[in-house]
């Protein structure tokens, strides 16, 4: 199984930062420039990415005490595929958000990096401009 992890610093508090990132409807603006929009469904978000692929992401967890969002997108070209974003401290009182993606098959690995490294840049963009 490929896995894939990226803490990104923020000069945000992380207060601010888990507020922004537990609100599942807001998906779209976070990662505005990567994806375009949001819809939510029960227990479950329809993401649409700039390159027209529509991903449905099945909410496992939304939890304040560990600020964590977990989450299993099912369909495209993965046969399995859960993810989880985590808020934590970071340096001089902004946030690391680390970014952890699990999935199959190891041939969509190249693909799948760079949707998150360019997410991880628009998220870090995002939360900063929106301080």
């Amino acid at each position: 199984m490929a896995n894939i992890t990226r803490e990104i610093p923020v000069n945000v508090p992380p207060g601010q930062v888990w507020e922004q990132v537990k609100d599942l409807g807001n998906t779209h603006r976070l990662f505005a420039g990567v994806l375009t929009d949001c819809k939510l469904e029960e227990g479950a978000r329809v993401v649409t990415f700039a390159n027209g692929m529509v991903v449905r992401e099945l909410i496992v967890e939304v939890s304040d005490e560990r600020r964590r969002v977990a989450y299993a997108a099912v369909g495209g070209r993965t046969t399995h595929h859960n993810a989880s974003l985590q808020v934590l401290p970071g340096e001089a009182g902004g946030s690391r958000v680390v970014w952890t993606t699990d999935f199959l098959p190891d041939s969509v690995a190249p693909g799948i990096a760079g949707l998150v490294d360019a997410g991880a840049a628009a998220l870090k963009r995002n939360l900063e401009r929106r301080a």
